[in-house]
């Protein structure tokens, strides 16, 4: 459980490659388990949270192999030919990891018993199995629908119709998923767009999936039950959320350059980028293209004065996970920035909303917020820093509050580095070898 201590970097340089897109490596080694034939993943996140899912894959049946160039191949069961497991599965803080499998497993005739960290064991799963029981599933759960959770597939399922009530891409994930082992259409009306990996990778594998814009800027998607998925390679792009830290830290540090190579860019996810830009960074997209049915682009991010902008809260789910390190921009930035319709932060891997809050006044930040709202008051000068930050097992909290040691008076220290692992392996290394100093303190 090493502590960290982050201080003042004075340029950072460089050219990198941040690890896979987590949302798309759970993806690609679920919907290749239920293909027919092999499925060769490259790029694919090898941290804690996506290593859970491969080992939970492998629980239900499925051949899945890491090959010594560090290419992943599945064997893939077809749909309805899950297994159950010989044991209980473990998903460690994979809250994606274990909501999408949920859904994957609800229709098929097995009995599944998920569980998880002490951080996991605290997250929302409600919100999931209330849609998945109209399919017939049956789920035991502790009291407030928490892990560890007993999930009985169902043996004839019923396609259905949902309707979601929280702006989530791993609910409406979930609900697809689950109809997939399910006879006629399975449809889900979002009136907040989320973001589409699973749609884009279900098309990707060969299943019918319409997607129809509603009027109120949401969507409506329809999947045709009980497709053949067929193996298709996936070449997993680089994740915007592991992205945003070095991106954040080049436009905060003085005499600053760095590109990051690769980097998912769907519109669903993207909008930490279009925020900073509004907020006056120097970001510019080369090299597009497309790889596996994703976007991609180099960012190019040199040092930029900012200023505080009142962000939509139209934008929040496609950066829910990037507010952590935003706030810490806004620490930087001429005026206030004002975040709203962020109250999903108090439900992620901690209370994020008040981590952030908590950690940004330890450092000398004047910060306001309510139940769904944030207010960051930039400083002229660096912050003071010197706070030591408890990082509650939340990776984005920590590696948030070590950019914001870069550019402190005093170094900011985080309590529990292990955290960081579950999506972004090798972070401290990456991060210093651009000319960060983030190192073990004992203190």
């Amino acid at each position: 459980m090493p502590a960290l201590r982050a201080q003042a970097a004075k340029s950072l340089r460089g050219s990198i490659r941040v690890p896979g897109d987590k949302s798309v490596s759970h993806r690609s080694l679920m919907l290749g388990a239920l293909a027919v034939g092999e499925t060769r993943i490259t790029g694919l996140l090898e941290g804690a949270d996506v290593l859970a899912t491969a080992a939970a894959m492998r629980a239900l049946g499925a051949e899945v192999t890491r090959h010594d160039d560090g290419t992943w191949t599945v064997a893939g069961r077809g749909i309805g030919a899950l297994q159950t497991p010989s044991g209980v599965i473990d998903m460690g803080n994979a809250g994606t990891g274990v909501r999408l499998l949920m859904g994957l497993v609800a229709t098929h005739p097995i009995t599944c018993v998920f569980t998880g960290d002490a951080s996991l064991s605290r997250r929302p799963m409600e919100r999931v199995m209330g849609p998945l029981r109209a399919f017939g599933t049956r789920f035991t759960a502790r009291d407030g629908g928490l892990l560890p959770i007993t999930v009985e597939g169902a043996a004839d399922p019923v396609p259905v119709a949902a309707e979601m009530t929280v702006a989530s891409a791993q609910v409406k994930s979930a609900v697809l998923l689950a109809g997939l082992n399910t006879p006629g259409e399975t449809s889900v009306i979002q009136h907040v767009a989320t973001r589409d990996h699973t749609e884009n990778m279900l098309r990707h594998f060969g299943a019918e999936v319409i997607t129809e814009p509603l009027p109120d800027g949401g969507v409506s998607v329809r999947l045709i039950g009980q497709p053949e998925l067929k193996a298709a390679d996936i070449l997993v792009p680089a994740d915007i959320s592991s992205a945003a830290f070095p991106l954040v830290a080049a436009l905060l540090v003085p005499d600053s350059e760095v590109r990051i190579e690769a980097v998912g860019l769907n519109p669903l996810r993207a909008g930490l980028v279009e925020t900073l830009i509004d907020m006056g960074a120097d970001i510019t997209i080369e090299n597009r293209r497309t790889e596996g049915g994703e976007p991609v682009g180099d960012l190019v991010a040199k040092t930029s004065a900012l200023s505080g902008i009142d962000v939509p809260p139209a934008r929040a789910a496609s950066m829910i996970d990037e507010y952590p390190v935003l706030s810490v921009a806004a620490a930087l930035a001429t005026g206030t920035t004002r975040m709203t319709g962020i109250g999903e932060l108090r439900v992620k891997e901690s209370d994020r909303l008040a981590a952030m809050v908590d950690g940004l006044t330890a450092c000398g930040v004047v910060v306001r917020s309510g139940e769904d709202w944030m207010e960051v008051d930039g400083l002229a000068g660096p912050p003071k820093g010197g706070a030591e930050i408890a990082v509650d097992l939340d990776h984005r909290i920590a590696m948030s509050f070590l950019v914001l040691g870069c550019v402190t008076e005093n170094p900011v220290v985080i309590d529990d580095a292990d955290a960081i692992g579950t999506s972004f392996p090798g972070f401290v290394d990456l991060m210093n070898g651009l000319g960060t100093q983030i190192g073990e303190t004992n203190t």
